[in-house]
């Protein structure tokens, strides 16, 4: 029986540990943001250049004339040595889902990463064909010549968030949904994430928020900041059908403790108001922020309500610029910046 990632010493670095670089899946499919499509690559541009500052930028493209099309997007102030193209064709945008889960150990010849290809099928087989996204994490081992793990079972990158020091924390709402894994329980799905990620404790909560098509994705309700706080959304209009779950989210988040049995500490951050389009309530959340290097990107809807969010997180990252950028046409998508990136942690 072949030994598994946390046998072997390897387990997930959290998202603020310094990056290699930050793997994208470059925007195509029109039908994803229908009738709204034309902003998006911008958005994406965007989120380029602020990284590129300070990290790489791997961008999976469907091949030379898109790579090019790309290249004439770049904005003024992208440091071109940093970002790099790779030939791989994707059938959506959503890299935090589809893309390669990177793991470390520490040797006494130095740091060893790995790669964790989980089983995608597109949030439940919502929207197929996912065939090209699932071998993304392969692909990826292939070129740069990465061990990779395949646990065998269906798992999101949206639906987990690390503290690296052994704790994890996902939702009841997404993984326990029988379009991922009906044939495992709770216990088991719990012992694949200890297996494959190197954690040992973890955080569960319930609900996800109206219009979230991933059936709860935990980044867009709470996250670790660092090794013991996480930030977590609350909804204060209590006629808004988010007003219950992340109640409840927040009543279990006062209760959970790290993995060393330290009381978390629990940060606030508010909702943007109801954002809908054509009809539609869209998953307007602060918390799906991306921490690059040197910038926390962060996805911004209303105008009474974004400084509140930028400011408490930019108290939470004293050393990172926290930029807002409008996504209101990025989330008719129904994701924002942290669903469509990955970190590479750097060795």
């Amino acid at each position: 029986m072949s030994s598994t990632p946390a046998q072997l010493g390897y387990s997930m670095p959290a998202e603020w540990a310094p990056h290699r670089g930050t793997w994208l899946s470059w925007p195509h499919k029109e039908a994803s943001w229908p009738g709204r499509f034309e902003p998006v690559p911008g958005i994406f541009a965007r989120m380029v250049q602020l990284l590129s500052d300070a990290e790489e930028v791997h961008i999976n493209v469907s091949g030379p004339e898109m790579e090019q099309q790309v290249r004439r997007l770049l904005l003024p102030g992208t440091r071109p040595a940093n970002v790099r193209f790779h030939h791989f064709p994707t059938n959506d945008a959503w890299c935090r889902d589809h893309g390669p889960i990177f793991v470390q150990r520490h040797t006494p010849s130095g740091v060893e990463q790995a790669i964790v290809d989980w089983g995608y099928n597109a949030w439940g087989d919502k929207y197929p064909p996912y065939d090209l996204d699932d071998v993304i994490p392969s692909r990826v081992g292939t070129e740069y010549g990465i061990p990779v793990f395949h646990p065998g079972i269906v798992m999101e990158g949206g639906s987990i968030d690390v503290n690296g020091a052994g704790s994890l924390l996902t939702t009841e709402a997404c993984l326990l949904n029988p379009n991922r894994n009906p044939q495992l329980s709770k216990r088991q799905i719990e012992q694949y994430l200890e297996d494959y990620l190197g954690v040992r404790h973890i955080l569960w909560l319930g609900d996800g928020i109206e219009g979230d098509d991933t059936d709860g994705h935990v980044d867009d309700l709470t996250r670790f900041v660092d090794p013991t706080t996480v930030v977590t959304v609350v909804e204060e209009d209590p006629a808004d059908t988010n007003y219950e779950p992340l109640q409840e989210n927040l009543k279990r988040l006062g209760s959970m403790k790290d993995q060393d049995g330290r009381p978390l500490r629990v940060i606030t951050l508010p909702m943007p108001r109801r954002l809908e389009h054509e009809g539609q309530r869209l998953p307007a959340s602060y918390a799906n922020f991306y921490i690059g290097n040197s910038v926390v990107l962060l996805p911004t809807y209303d105008t009474r309500r974004d400084g509140e969010a930028i400011d408490t997180l930019q108290r939470l990252f004293p050393t990172r610029r926290v930029v807002g950028i409008d996504c209101t046409d990025l989330v008719w998508g129904l994701g924002a910046f942290h669903c469509v990136s990955q970190q590479w942690p750097a060795l």
